[in-house]
């Protein structure tokens, strides 16, 4: 459910900018997510339909793209693609790691007419 809030949050952001650029229409709107954002794109595209009516984001298209889940070992300092159900350091063996991407949520750009 809290795709809700989030599409809400991102559609405000989307409709600041198109007005703020004189925009008549927002085409595209892309958008990058992380694999540990918890982020169902099919919710979001689901809430995004719904909210965006009646306004200049209506018919806009959602474009994803997934940044990868990394960490960084804090022990030998190496960076890993995380793996689902094992969070230890492929080089060490340690598990005292930093996440480094796969929690974003971010509007990249959006395209207007």
């Amino acid at each position: 459910m809290h795709e809700l809030t989030i599409t809400q949050s991102m559609l405000d952001i989307v409709l600041e900018q198109a007005k703020k650029a004189g925009a008549k229409k927002v085409g595209r709107i892309n958008l990058t997510i992380g694999e540990l954002s918890g982020f169902v794109r099919e919710c979001v595209q689901f809430y995004f339909n719904f909210l965006a009516k009646e306004t200049l984001a209506e018919g806009a298209t959602l474009s994803f793209t997934t940044v990868p889940a990394r960490a960084r070992c804090r022990s030998c300092h190496k960076l890993f693609k995380l793996k689902e159900f094992d969070w230890t350091c492929p080089h060490c063996g340690g598990n005292n790691i930093e996440i480094t991407t796969g929690r974003e949520l971010l509007v990249d750009s959006i395209e207007v007419e």
